[in-house]
């Protein structure tokens, strides 16, 4: 596996030494170095790399805008590199894979490498197991599964029912059924129930793979709500809604998942 990589920084010796540091790693290709925000958007979108080095300060368009300027494609995935460590909270919510800080560490580098090729790997594996399940929804639509029914309890209890959260220096018990709504930041989820906010270490892949699709349902990029915990659907512009919770909390649906939340209201 190949990794197409953009690095994207205003200062020509910082991209020289991230070169020097990333020749470590066989599998990452810099295909394009950028100097500036806008030259990035424009390379991001023409080459459709696998992955970012971000730097968030330069003149112009800043990392984040970057980030906000690729909002309408499928995103790469995003290491921010920078000078400042007062970036790092808005950088995991601008679903960064990694922060670094100049100048980089090797072995800090080392650990993020890794954690990209493990994102990588999923992501194929996700799209691998899509494409497989149109073809044979095409070719042979009788060997598809029917969706899970309520009778189907052996595969209901492949879900959790309780999730331990260490947060705090405490681990805290939730019942699934207590969750209104999960929004990630990062590598870290925000749990919302109707009395508190814990942050759980984990990605929104992984962490949705636990819950029941019955239940849980991801409505925009970085969140998914508790279905039984929705009070209203409130319609908005360009093909989005709003869901309205029990808490009367409101959460966007981003038009791409409409259909597929539209199918559980």
């Amino acid at each position: 596996m190949t990794i197409r990589t953009i690095i994207v920084d205003d200062e020509p010796l910082a991209i020289q030494g991230l070169e020097l540091r990333l020749e470590a790693f066989d599998d990452v290709e810099i295909i394009e170095r950028c100097a500036n925000g806008r030259e990035a958007i424009r390379a991001i979108r023409t080459q459709k790399p696998d992955l970012v080095f971000l730097d968030i300060q330069m003149p112009g368009f800043d990392g984040f805008s970057v980030v906000a300027g690729l909002a309408d494609i499928e995103p790469p995935l995003f290491v921010f590199v920078t000078a400042f460590g007062q970036h790092a909270l808005k950088a995991f919510e601008a679903q960064a894979v990694d922060y670094l800080m100049k100048p980089v560490d090797q072995d800090r580098l080392a650990a993020t490498i890794e954690r990209v090729r493990q994102r990588l790997t999923e992501k194929r594996s996700c799209e691998d197991s899509e494409r497989l399940k149109e073809i044979l929804t095409e070719v042979a639509p009788e060997a598809m599964p029917d969706d899970l029914s309520d009778g189907d309890q052996h595969a209901a209890n492949r879900y959790e029912r309780v999730l331990n959260i260490k947060d705090r220096g405490q681990i805290f018990r939730v019942d699934v059924g207590d969750i209104e709504r999960i929004d990630a930041a990062g590598d870290y989820m925000c749990i919302y129930t109707a009395d508190q906010t814990l942050i759980l270490r984990e990605t929104m892949k992984d962490l949705e793979r636990r819950l029941d699709p019955r239940k849980f349902q991801r409505i925009h990029r970085s969140t998914i709500v508790n279905l039984d915990n929705i009070k209203s659907v409130k319609p908005h512009t360009n093909g989005e809604c709003f869901l309205v919770l029990g808490s009367n909390t409101q959460v966007k649906v981003s038009r791409s998942y409409r259909e597929v939340v539209a199918r559980f209201l």
